[in-house]
């Protein structure tokens, strides 16, 4: 499974370095490449919490087999209209929305696989596993797309990915699937139940709140990687690939180590660590001024981020049981597909009236104020809550 989802992501990174540099070479603006990249998350909001809770009811082999067939076709569609040199940014989106509302509906069935491939015990170290497997394609991919491009034009990486899909439908016929009777709630009624368990439990809780400040303030960095890298720096393809690979790098570094270091202090104390460690990075990436100091500095943002990110979904893949998993996990699909979008048009906007530099180093420093006013609210309860006990046992 590791191994074919490496192979599908290895082309999904081409066809997004390929996408990301030719918005940002026929634009010029950062908020188109914000909008194209909206649009392929956008689902996320709305298909992938349905994708996650269906996830509980459908047979996981053959939603992972049809969807990866229909985003194949969809793919080399796209291969055919860049080729032709009519592709346009709105019809782009569009495309974008449709492959976005099919991968963010087949996920979810992947991700619910991994607490029956492997122990329990190992489930945080499976999770980082797998985060691994996308983060090397990020750091493979851009490589493999600028060589790509080179060779045969921006239609080739893209037709790379085309092909890359039908790796997940070999794959998953071969490999046995350990999957429970599906349990049939309607939509809603599965999507409220991941929302009860998240609020009931401590956890899911606090992690949810970390989440939402990094995904709307942090996370639009990764969309505007090529604009940085094309507009800012004054590069081209291989700027865009050095970039994207360099915050790979990080990421894979992040998520092949989360496994032993949430064993040595334990998965709360890193995704806070990982979460604060992502703000001084995210200035340094925007201050850099040379492509030779942004590509470190991005692999700092790339390795704290990855951290954090991984840690969100251990967490929810932790806390919740066997029968509820996608639906729990519907919840952080639905954060992610709302706040990523929404911050990189919020951010893309910004970008286009004070400059990108601006945006991407103050979204490490509002990160970092949200971090302080969350930490003196929660010490404020604390006080209170003890306050009325140390009277008492003074009386």
């Amino acid at each position: 499974m590791w191994m074919g989802a490496l192979v599908s992501n290895i082309g999904t990174w081409m066809e997004t370095v390929a996408l990301g540099y030719y918005v940002a070479h026929t634009t010029g603006k950062a908020s188109w490449s914000a909008v194209v990249t909206a649009a392929g998350f956008i689902p996320a909001a709305f298909v992938g919490p349905i994708g996650s809770a269906m996830a509980d009811r459908l047979r996981r082999r053959r939603v992972l087999v049809v969807g990866s067939i229909i985003s194949s076709i969809i793919a080399g569609a796209l291969a055919l209209w860049v080729g032709s040199g009519h592709a346009t940014p709105a019809g782009l989106a569009l495309i974008a929305f449709v492959a976005g509302s099919v991968s963010m509906f087949t996920f979810p069935s992947f991700q619910t696989t991994l607490p029956s491939l492997v122990p329990r015990e190992q489930l945080v170290a499976a999770v980082g596993l797998s985060n691994a497997q996308w983060n090397v394609g990020r750091v493979v991919g851009p490589a493999f797309a600028a060589l790509a491009i080179a060779i045969g034009d921006i239609e080739l990486a893209l037709w790379c990915n085309a092909a890359s899909y039908l790796a997940v439908c070999v794959v998953v016929l071969l490999v046995p699937f350990n999957q429970p009777p599906g349990v049939r709630r309607p939509i809603f009624g599965a999507l409220a139940d991941g929302v009860r368990f998240a609020r009931a439990t401590p956890e899911m809780r606090s992690m949810l709140v970390l989440m939402i400040a990094t995904i709307a303030i942090a996370s639009p960095f990764i969309t505007f990687v090529p604009q940085m890298a094309t507009n800012v720096f004054d590069g081209g393809s291989s700027a865009t690939s050095l970039l994207v690979t360099a915050q790979g790098v990080g990421a894979v570094v992040a998520a092949f180590t989360l496994g032993s270091v949430t064993t040595r202090w334990g998965l709360p104390a890193v995704l806070i660590a990982a979460v604060t460690a992502v703000c001084p990075a995210l200035v340094l990436y925007g201050v850099a001024p040379k492509l030779w100091l942004a590509a470190p500095a991005i692999a700092m943002v790339g390795l704290a981020y990855g951290y954090a990110f991984t840690s969100f979904m251990g967490v929810a893949q932790q806390s919740a049981p066997e029968e509820l998993r996608g639906r729990v996990l519907a919840v952080n699909s639905f954060v992610l597909g709302l706040l990523y979008p929404v911050g990189s048009l919020v951010q893309g906007q910004l970008a286009d009236w004070v400059g990108l530099r601006w945006v991407t180093a103050g979204s490490g420093a509002v990160l970092l104020g949200v971090l302080v006013v969350r930490g003196l609210l929660r010490n404020r309860r604390r006080v209170t809550a003890v306050a009325p006990s140390a009277l008492v046992a003074s009386q």
